[in-house]
C-alpha cells in the first residue's frame, strides 16, 4: 500500500503530460484483459473435441454434439459448424467457405489490437513530449543572473524524467501484450487451419465411399 502511495506521488510531479499518458494505460489495459478473457472463452479447445475430429471416420453426429457444447460463440464451434453444415456438398466449395469463415474469425480475433499498436507508438512519444515541456520549465529559471529558483529547476528537471519513464513504461507494458495476443491468434488459426484439414479430409473419405458404393451398386 506504501508503495503505491509512493508512486501516485511520483506521478502527480510528472506534468500534465502524465494524464493522456494514464489514458494510453487504461485503454491498453482494457484491450489485454478483453482479449484475454475472449482467448481463454472462446477458443480453449476442449482435448475430446481435439480428438474426435483427429480421429479417422468419426461419427459427424457426435461431433454435432460436441459442438452443441461449446455454444455458438466458441470460434471453432463456428468454423466447424461451417464445414460440417456444408459437408454434402463439395469439398472445393466447403473449403472456400471454410476458408472465408477463418477470415472472419482473424478479423475479430483482431479486433482492437490497433489500439495496444498505437499505445506502443504513441506513449513513448507522449513521455518524450513530457521531456521537453520539463526541461523548457528548468529553462525559464535560469537567467542572466544564475539560478532564480533551483528547486524549481530540480521539480522541472523531475517531471521530464518521470514523463519518460512513464511513457517507456506504458510502452514496453503494451508491447509485451501486444507479442502475447499475436501469439495466442497465430496458435488459435494454425490449428483451426490444421483441424479444418482433417474435416474436409474426412468429407473427401465419405465422397469416396459414396463413389465407391455407386459402382459397386451399377
Amino acid at each position: 500500500m506504501q508503495d503505491l502511495q509512493t508512486a501516485i506521488e511520483v506521478l502527480k510531479h510528472g506534468g500534465a503530460i502524465i494524464y493522456p499518458l494514464l489514458a494510453l494505460a487504461l485503454a491498453a489495459l482494457v484491450v489485454v484483459l478483453d482479449k484475454t478473457i475472449v482467448y481463454y472463452r472462446h477458443t480453449r479447445l476442449p482435448d475430446p473435441v481435439r480428438q474426435l475430429v483427429e480421429t479417422y471416420g468419426f461419427d459427424w453426429n457426435e461431433l454435432d454434439r460436441q459442438l452443441t457444447r461449446l455454444g455458438s460463440r466458441h470460434y471453432f464451434s463456428r468454423f466447424f459448424r461451417i464445414i460440417m453444415d456444408n459437408r454434402g456438398k463439395p469439398a472445393w466449395w466447403v473449403e472456400s467457405r471454410a476458408g472465408d469463415e477463418a477470415q472472419q474469425i482473424e478479423k475479430s480475433l483482431g479486433r482492437g489490437m490497433w489500439v495496444l499498436d498505437t499505445v506502443i507508438t504513441a506513449a513513448p512519444l507522449l513521455g518524450l513530449l513530457g521531456t521537453i515541456f520539463g526541461m523548457m520549465q528548468s529553462f525559464k529559471l535560469i537567467g542572466p543572473e544564475g539560478l532564480a529558483n533551483p528547486s524549481g529547476v530540480t521539480a522541472g528537471v523531475a517531471e521530464a524524467l518521470i514523463a519518460t519513464a512513464a511513457g517507456l513504461l506504458i510502452a514496453l507494458v503494451a508491447l509485451f501484450g501486444y507479442n502475447y495476443l499475436t501469439r495466442l491468434q497465430a496458435q488459435t488459426l494454425d490449428e483451426m487451419e490444421r483441424l479444418g484439414t482433417r474435416l474436409l479430409d474426412h468429407i473427401r473419405l465419405d465422397a469416396q465411399a459414396a463413389g465407391a458404393g455407386l459402382e459397386d451398386a451399377s
